[in-house]
């Protein structure tokens, strides 16, 4: 009795310590931080089953959602609501464990119904790949479910796993069901990290801290994307701490925010790039249709001078419309500055004096990108409009193939050059205008290829053909140049990634 009595004032101080040290790691979040974004934020965008096939969407999904698998810091497929998932030897089974415990916003428990509920109501950006891939979704048990490929297709991790879709990312079953897709835009119930709180159109969403995610409890309270598509107001709002992160900014705007005492530059390379479409170029009555033309406009572009002038040197010129940093990239060779020599071709394809280009449609975040092309088409005879649009229907009116002539395009969904080759390349792509039957044989083939090289070898191909036959445009592969304000400690990255996310690891000072 002795000896637990001298114990006694030991185990108390202990368990006093403890305590202390673990009401701190969960202390209850707090504070406001306030995100100013360049688009006009879109209710498509709050549903996971939409996703067009760009990185946009993931503004909002990395607060209100989570998937099964996505990159997170360190980790290009970090499990998430899986804890583990195998493939057979054979490669035609992915089989995943769902982690267990973990609730929807709204209180439900998260199961193998939601997963292959929100497989099966996907039709976004590689919907029609993945589902004509996939032979049966069974459900094992609630915390497990199977994937059966028709046959072995090396990319399925890439598309159900990363943001080239949003296949992967679940919502809950019953709530979608009960409320329908139009309820659902209107108060989205995820499983991420922060809570839908209200929408006002054109101007913000509000979320909360959910203090049932799994991962932790976000140590912010609230959190507001804030719809401010003019760069200089966002500059004003970021240095009168009307906004705490602002995204987007570019040439001396980024320049005024590395020199303000208190902000923060902070640059990003994101595996986005931008290029323009030749919407005519397989109409043999357009300009568009003859190589000599296209390499022309190629030839106009001053990459370099755009690149450092827009993004203070941290862009790169785009000889592409793969990112550089994708697996199965194939280097082309760039194309030079040489108005000169752009001229003379155009007066081989019959037009000395240029022509009438129309319009050059661009998402209106884009404009500089589109008046770069516009002045370079200027200086070898070739006259075009700009055509501006906010970027929900820029989306829309792409995706149903409504431009004609050019378009100044890009993207920075997650993925591979065989993700990017399959959206924008071959015929039938959600984002291709057209598409040449040899390149999409050998798209066909690679992807069932599952040795690594000769996969390789067929992309590369592909990519060389693309760049034979002069079928886009490349211009910069941009730079995310976001401004940070003084309240914010930490502002994380995920590599590849222009937003700040994981919004659960945002921390005020």
């Amino acid at each position: 009795m002795a000896h637990r009595s001298s114990l006694a004032p030991v185990v108390a101080l202990v368990l006093t310590l403890l305590g202390s040290s673990v009401s701190a790691q969960v202390a209850a979040p707090a504070g406001q931080v306030t995100l100013a974004a360049t688009v006009t934020l879109a209710p498509t965008w709050f549903d996971p089953a939409e996703t067009p096939g760009v990185i946009t969407p993931f503004l909002t999904l990395y607060a209100l959602h989570d998937a099964l698998v996505k990159p997170m810091p360190g980790n290009p497929f970090a499990p998430c609501l899986a804890e583990s998932w195998t493939m057979s030897k054979d490669g035609l089974v992915y089989e995943f464990v769902l982690r267990k415990g973990v609730r929807f916003h709204n209180g439900d428990l998260l199961s193998a119904e939601d997963v292959k509920f929100s497989f099966e109501r996907y039709k976004g950006g590689g919907a029609t790949s993945l589902k004509s891939r996939v032979a049966a979704v069974e459900i094992v048990d609630p915390q497990r479910i199977r994937f059966r490929l028709k046959q072995p297709w090396p990319d399925f991790m890439t598309f159900y796993g990363t943001p080239a879709t949003s296949a992967g990312w679940i919502v809950p079953k019953k709530y979608v069901e009960r409320v329908g897709d139009d309820g659902f835009k209107k108060a989205p119930v995820g499983a991420g990290p922060y809570r839908f709180v209200s929408f006002t159109p054109g101007v913000e969403l509000v979320v909360e801290s959910f203090d049932g995610y799994w991962r932790k409890v976000p140590p912010v309270k609230r959190v507001v994307l804030k719809s401010v598509p003019d760069e200089s107001t966002r500059l004003v709002m970021l240095k009168r701490g009307e906004t705490d992160i602002a995204y987007g900014f570019r040439g001396p705007d980024a320049e005024e925010v590395r020199r303000t005492a208190g902000l923060t530059l902070k640059p990003i390379q994101p595996t986005v790039s931008q290029w323009v479409v030749f919407t005519e170029q397989w109409d043999p009555k357009s300009p568009w249709s003859d190589r000599r033309v296209r390499l022309a406009l190629n030839l106009a572009i001053d990459r370099k001078g755009f690149s450092d002038a827009e993004y203070l040197g941290f862009g790169r010129p785009a000889p592409s419309i793969i990112p550089r940093d994708f697996e199965f990239y194939w280097t082309p060779p760039p194309y030079p500055h040489d108005p000169a020599h752009a001229r003379r071709l155009l007066a081989e394809a019959g037009y000395p004096k240029g022509f009438d280009a129309g319009e050059v449609a661009t998402d209106a975040v884009f404009t500089p990108e589109a008046e770069t092309v516009i002045n370079g088409l200027q200086t070898i005879g070739i006259r075009a409009r700009l055509r501006p649009l906010e970027r929900a229907s820029f989306y829309k009116a792409d995706q149903e193939k409504q431009f004609k002539r050019l378009v100044r395009v890009g993207s920075g969904a997650a993925g591979n050059a065989a993700t990017r080759i399959e959206a924008f390349v071959i015929s039938g792509g959600i984002r291709a205008y057209g598409g040449y039957p040899d390149i999409d044989a050998l798209f066909r083939d690679q992807a069932v290829e599952v040795d690594t090289k000769r996969r390789e070898a067929l992309l590369h191909k592909i990519q060389q053909l693309m760049h034979e036959r002069v079928m886009f445009a490349p211009i910069v592969e941009q730079a995310a140049l976001t401004g940070v304000g003084p309240r914010v400690a930490e502002a994380p990255t995920i590599t590849g990634h222009p937003f700040i996310s994981p919004y659960e690891d945002l921390r005020l000072k």
